[in-house]
């Protein structure tokens, strides 16, 4: 028979809560004070199955104010990680890469802040176009970690995404994503054939393997020639992720 460990009671008893709308987007749920006491078990237990929560979107913690039902947009899940590749050619259209700099670079100091370690000196950079029907419709600035993956500078991204080799290198253990709109530079615009006053998506995404951060990479959507799309439970049943291009 399963065990069911103190710590995953306590996130179904939330989970419950949220799905009976006991607590809606943006309400603020129970201190871990609070549940403690309520539910006779350990400030550590609680402190995991909340962190837990809100390491997957769900719950969002402010020091000094306590934690928070995320609002819809965060709760969702936008996202899978998946190869460009695969979806462009789901759309039934033809994929193409266009490596535009493969290289070994000093970390420097903003790039530094997203791996967590100061100790890195030095990181892989690419900087691929990814294209749809010829289209471009990704530009993908990626930073990876040399000690998840010292053959990153020898594979041929245009056979396969750097999605795709990463998966195999480096399993993923933790992923954070960030969407937000943007306006390209001009270099930017230039590279993706769009012009001037045509906002980007963009998703900001890192990813941990083996405790560490494996990949932070800045992915650049067109917005007239993609979308994103999901369906999801707070459980995280029947989710459905669709990426549309255009």
């Amino acid at each position: 028979m399963a065990v069911i460990f103190q710590y995953e009671k306590i996130k179904d008893y939330i989970l419950t809560g949220l799905e009976e709308g006991t607590w809606q987007a943006g309400d603020k749920i129970p201190s871990e004070a609070e549940l403690v006491m309520s539910l006779n078990v350990s400030r550590m237990t609680v402190n995991r199955a909340v962190r837990e929560l809100a390491n997957s979107g769900l719950l969002v913690r402010i020091p000094g104010a306590g934690t928070f039902v995320a609002t819809e947009r965060k709760a969702a899940q936008l996202l899978e990680v998946r190869s460009i590749s695969d979806q462009i050619k789901e759309n039934n259209q033809v994929y193409k890469a266009t490596v535009l700099k493969l290289a070994i670079v000093k970390a420097i100091d903003n790039v530094l802040e997203e791996f967590e370690d100061t100790t890195i000196k030095s990181l892989y950079h690419s900087i691929i176009l990814h294209h749809a029907d010829d289209i471009p419709v990704q530009l993908e600035d990626r930073f990876v970690n040399p000690a998840i993956d010292k053959t990153y500078l020898d594979i041929d991204f245009t056979k396969t995404t750097p999605n795709e080799h990463l998966m195999q290198i480096a399993p993923l253990a933790e992923v954070e994503h960030i969407i937000e709109a943007i306006m390209p530079t001009k270099r930017e615009r230039k590279i993706l054939q769009i012009d001037e006053g045509t906002p980007c998506l963009l998703l900001t995404r890192r990813t941990w393997s083996g405790g560490h951060v494996a990949t932070y990479v800045r992915l650049k959507y067109p917005s007239k020639r993609f979308r994103f799309g999901t369906r999801f439970s707070y459980r995280g049943r029947k989710s459905v992720h669709r990426a549309a291009f255009s």
